[in-house]
Formats: structure tokens, sequence, C-alpha cells
């Protein structure tokens, strides 16, 4: 728990005493803290969707011992998740999925503008699982296979994406990325905007899809310049087809491209440089192409091993990917 000391001791330490009384274990990850999921000795699958509800302006120096027994007063909650800063307060927001959709009905009827202290009434509704991100600051130049292999390896659940002329932008294109869950779609989110990725010049932005823009975006004259998953099919592993480029061929590719500008075969150097506890794993990467003017140096998340790639070879590829981009520029 990455927690800054002299902060809120009080409250910490009353956290800590009900974990060890009531032999509750919290999980912190991802700026997040979680409890259940499935919780202990539940029997089954996970409840659906319609059973979570978001919980708002929470008191920062509130935390699980207080908000967990209030919300199990009206039903049995499969997970809690209170979203949390790196100093240890929270973010004042979380949010509790219920066993059944009539759970969480009674948490908002009893709930909804509770004071849990004086003075400081919370909001409790039907969470609105958003699973779609919106990626703006793309250079045109970026292609559909760059910024899925990018994704792919940087991001898990992803089910679609589309790639758009900006419809505010000149020369810009923006992307919307569909993912299978909530969760999914706010790790994504932060594993984009954290992990310093450059497919625009001033590197993308991202953020939640506005209603507005997908709006403007479903009656634009223009279809999608192209579109990885069609239909409403559930993908849970992409097909062959959208699976990102072996590190051959990409590596095959940059040395065609390096020969045609009269340079000589790409070294790559990786090296991690932070590791959360979910496996993520940070890489620095520099690629020095000799004849070249100057290394090209960035930075990028990938995720746990998986479909035979190790993460230094996930590394290179995203390197090599971005050497592909600069030189067809050139």
């Amino acid at each position: 728990q990455m927690w800054t000391n002299g902060i809120n001791e009080a409250s910490k330490m009353a956290l800590l005493a009900w974990e060890k009384e009531t032999g509750i274990e919290l999980v912190q990850i991802n700026g997040q803290r979680r409890y259940g999921g499935p919780p202990p000795g539940w029997v089954g699958g996970p409840p659906p969707a319609s059973t979570e509800v978001y919980i708002a302006r929470l008191p920062q120096d509130i935390y699980e011992n207080t908000l967990i027994p209030l919300f199990e007063s009206v039903g049995k909650l499969y997970e809690f998740r209170l979203m949390m800063t790196f100093s240890g307060l929270n973010r004042g927001f979380a949010y509790a999925r219920y066993a059944s959709p009539q759970d969480a009905r009674n948490a908002i009827a009893t709930f909804h503008r509770f004071q849990v202290r004086k003075g400081c009434a919370i909001v409790v509704c039907r969470s609105t699982q958003k699973r779609e991100l919106v990626v703006k600051g793309l250079a045109a130049s970026v292609s559909q296979q760059e910024l899925e292999a990018m994704l792919q390896m940087v991001t898990e659940g992803i089910r679609s994406v589309t790639l758009h002329a900006s419809p505010c932008q000149r020369q810009a294109k923006l992307a919307v990325l569909k993912y299978r869950s909530h969760e999914a779609a706010a790790l994504a989110k932060k594993a984009l905007m954290e992990g310093n990725l450059r497919l625009g010049e001033a590197g993308m932005r991202v953020d939640w899809l506005h209603p507005q823009l997908k709006q403007k975006l479903q009656v634009w004259e223009e279809e999608p310049l192209s579109s990885w998953v069609q239909g409403g099919e559930s993908l849970d592993m992409p097909r062959p087809a959208a699976l990102p480029p072996s590190l051959e061929n990409v590596l095959e590719h940059l040395k065609m491209l390096c020969w045609k500008h009269r340079l000589r075969t790409p070294l790559f150097i990786t090296k991690c440089v932070q590791v959360n506890p979910d496996g993520w794993q940070r890489f620095w990467y520099q690629v020095v192409i000799p004849g070249y003017h100057a290394p090209i140096t960035g930075f990028t998340w990938v995720s746990p091993d998986r479909q035979g790639q190790s993460e230094h070879e996930k590394a290179k590829v995203v390197a090599a990917l971005h050497i592909l981009r600069v030189l067809g520029e050139s």
C-alpha cells in the first residue's frame, strides 16, 4: 500500500485494525483498492453489470472500515472498489457491486444523499459502466495496424478499435476504443495516459467517450477509416488477423525501410524501469540506426507474457513501430 507517512494516520490505523479484526483482505492495484470480486465463500459466476452502483462525494479520509459495513447493511456485496491517491487518501468515489439488482436498488434508495458525516451527503446512483475511450492527438500518418499493435501490447480486454478523421482538427485522427468492461476500460485509460506513448506530435490524449462526440461520429459524412472488430461479437481474445505483428515481421519491414533510406540495421536497447504489482512492466527503449542523425527513444507499458512473446520482444515491437512511423514521414 503506497501511503505517505503523516497523512491521515488515525483513519489508517483504524482501517488496519478493522482488517485484522475481520480478516478481510484488501488489495490495492492500479490506483484502486478492492474487496471481493468474488468475496470469500462466493459460489457461482459474477453478478450482471446492473448490480453495480457508483458512490461519489466521499470525504477523502473515509475508508473501507466505514464504507463496507455501511453498504453491506442493505445487501450482499460481491465487490467494493475504492479509488485511491498515492498519498493514501481516497479520490472521493467508489463502486459497490451487489449479489442482485434488487440489492443495488436498495443501496441507491437508502444511501443517495445519506450523510456519512455531518454536512457530507454522498451521491449513490446506478453505475453507467462506461466502456468506451476516445484517443485524440493522433498524427494523420498513424495506421490502423500500428494502432492495433500498440494497444495489444499495453492494454487488455479490448473488443473494437475504430479510427476516424478528426471532426475538430485538420490533418489529425482520433480513435474510439471499446473494452469488455468498465474496469478494463479504466485500466486501459490509466495505462495509456501514463505510458508516454507517442502516436502524434504532442502525444496521445485519452478520455472517456462523450455521448455528444459519439453522436457526431455516428452522423459524420465519412465512414470510419477502418474497423478492427465488426458487429457486436464478444471477443475476449482478438481474431487471428488482429493479433500484433511478430517481432520478426516488424524488424524485417524496418530493415527494408532502412535500406530504402540508405541506413544500416537498427540496434535496440530495452530496459524495464518499473513493475506494477499485477505484472505490468514499463520499458524505456532506445534505437540507434547507423547513418541516422540521432537515437530514437521512448517509453511503453507491456502486459505480462502471453501469445509467446517476452516483455522485451513486445517493447521492441513498439519501438520498431515507432521507428517505422518516423522513417515513413522522413
